[in-house]
């Protein structure tokens, strides 16, 4: 039985990622290095210093990973204050109030960090409903490792098998099914082209999964 369920945040909650997009690009234009958008599209579901760390030994920088991960959060910060068209995705909010009503225990597993976790949760007035965050930023191994999703479903007080996973990125989905949760991948329509196989169920839209819904599904498949 569907005990609790593990959010991923950027894209999936709250639509930061033409934010995120900005912000990286500026951060390469202060380094004078250009990025391809294959390669762009793989730093879904990192933190911020893994993004980083893979961008000074691809690239050879000599400037330090976490001076990176300072750019682009500045570049963040500045944005995220001032982009006035930076939303929920479309039914998240819904989606949330949906499962708490029913008693679903929420807990956001992101690898973004703590501050950026704060700023979105008490923007859109999302705490009450969560009942911990989780980010990786603050974890020794990023997306797609597991431990994420393993802390998340521990800090849920529920076992493995009655949590799910909803991601929108190729590493958050490994890292759901390496911990052995059921994950549903939302097609999200601003995240770079992800790969969503693995996913157990991929959907377009949050109405596919409202309680009664996934309660079913759950029931039928796990």
């Amino acid at each position: 039985m569907l005990k609790a369920v593990l959010f991923d945040m950027d894209g999936v909650i709250v639509d930061t990622e033409p934010i995120h997009l900005k912000a990286y690009h500026r951060m390469f234009e202060d380094i004078n290095i250009e990025v391809p958008n294959a390669t762009y599209a793989t730093f879904a579901g990192l933190t911020t210093l893994e993004v980083c760390k893979r961008l000074c030994k691809s690239y050879g920088l000599h400037i330090g990973p976490e001076t990176l991960v300072d750019l682009k959060r500045d570049h963040y910060k500045y944005l995220f204050e001032t982009d006035t068209s930076l939303t929920l995705v479309d039914g998240a909010l819904e989606l949330i109030q949906n499962y708490h009503t029913n008693g679903l225990k929420l807990v956001l597993a992101s690898s973004a960090s703590m501050g950026n976790i704060d700023l979105v949760m008490a923007r859109f007035g999302l705490g009450n409903y969560f009942s911990a965050k989780i980010s990786g930023a603050d974890l020794k191994a990023s997306k797609p490792h597991p431990e994420i999703f393993e802390l998340a479903a521990k800090a849920s007080g529920h076992k493995i098998e009655q949590c799910m996973v909803i991601e929108d990125s190729t590493n958050g989905i490994v890292a759901a099914k390496e911990a052995g949760i059921f994950c549903v991948a939302i097609n999200a329509q601003n995240t770079p082209k992800q790969d969503l196989s693995l996913a157990d169920l991929v959907i377009n839209d949050y109405s596919e999964i409202h309680y009664k819904k996934i309660k079913e599904l759950f029931l039928s498949t796990v």
